[in-house]
């Protein structure tokens, strides 16, 4: 739509909201759910100059943000009480359903023409669902679910793939600029959860791979971090093993050199490579690499690797040889 038939629309109804909350800049931005990366994602938005309201079910995980300048709330739908633009970050699919819907809810007080964006990683039919309900309630939805990782969180320089209204967008990007480096619109709502679950399913397959690879290479006698750097200059380079690599020592600052501690845990990979098995067999679409990786993952849980970062494969490949 052009910038023309955008300010007509502007004059009415709904849009005319939507045109405020685009000026009202540096007003008060809600945020729910301060986990590993929703609070420094939370505290980008702080450092950009925005106000920020926030709530989390975990009262220590609210102290951090609460000392940065955030203002903390009792419930989801207190924030929504007190900020038009709302964004959340949370773990799973029922964590966002209540969140939005349940007796505390963000719906329950959400003002009229609200901006609500969730940027957690859930089923894009759930999306689709809150959505409508957001609708009914007066207010717009939009899926962001993010790339990048706690490091890209903490730099301001995640991924956003955006699903929603288009006349929308440059809203919601006006926020999620301040957190991430590249804000991309997907389509339709569902859509920018459709990306986030490819992403992911492709992120745990070359995780795997990598993790393999570089146990294969030590097992034969090759230092971990020569192998690392003569694949990061061949054709098996992959962001698995020049970014994150999976193997303790050979990088600093990724979880594999830190116990396997922060990060993306073992669980919510777990939980992500569910979703897109779920919607492989809604689309029949083959995906028997990402159906071996789900599987791999969800042992990983059952042996006590939930809590580590994802990228453990690689010690759960080295305990198993030992069996």
């Amino acid at each position: 739509m052009s910038r023309g038939v955008l300010s007509s629309y502007c004059k009415q109804g709904s849009f005319a909201m939507v045109c405020s909350r685009t000026m009202a800049s540096k007003t008060a931005v809600g945020f729910v759910g301060l986990g590993n990366m929703g609070n420094p994602m939370a505290k980008n938005l702080l450092k950009h100059g925005y106000p920020i309201v926030a709530f989390d079910v975990f009262p220590e995980a609210c102290k951090e943000i609460l000392d940065s300048g955030a203002q903390i709330t009792d419930s989801p739908a207190d924030v929504a009480e007190r900020a038009d633009r709302v964004i959340t970050m949370l773990p799973s699919s029922p964590n966002a359903i209540e969140v939005y819907t349940g007796a505390n809810g963000i719906l329950k007080k959400v003002k009229k023409g609200s901006l609500l964006i969730d940027s957690s990683t859930i089923d894009p039919a759930i999306s689709k669902e809150l959505a409508r309900a957001s609708e009914k309630a007066g207010a717009v939805f939009m899926d962001a679910p993010v790339s990048g990782g706690v490091g890209a969180a903490r730099s301001g320089n995640l991924t956003f793939m955006v699903g929603g209204v288009e006349q929308e967008f440059d809203a919601a990007k006006e926020l999620l600029s301040c957190m991430g480096a590249n804000v991309v619109y997907c389509g339709e709502v569902g859509t920018g959860q459709a990306a986030k679950i490819c992403n992911n399913m492709l992120l745990a397959i070359g995780m795997i791979g990598t993790a393999e690879t570089m146990n294969l290479g030590i097992r034969l006698g090759l230092d971990p971090k020569l192998l690392a750097k003569i694949l990061n200059m061949s054709s098996g380079r992959c962001w698995s093993s020049d970014t994150y690599n999976p193997v303790p020592g050979v990088m600093e600052g990724v979880p594999s050199s830190n116990n396997y501690q922060g990060g993306f845990g073992t669980t919510l990979m777990a939980k992500d490579l569910g979703l897109a098995q779920d919607s492989a067999t809604n689309t029949k679409t083959p995906t028997p690499l990402g159906s071996l990786a789900h599987q791999i993952y969800r042992i990983m849980c059952a042996k006590g690797y939930s809590q580590k970062d994802f990228s453990a494969v690689f010690q759960f490949l080295r305990e198993e040889e030992n069996l």
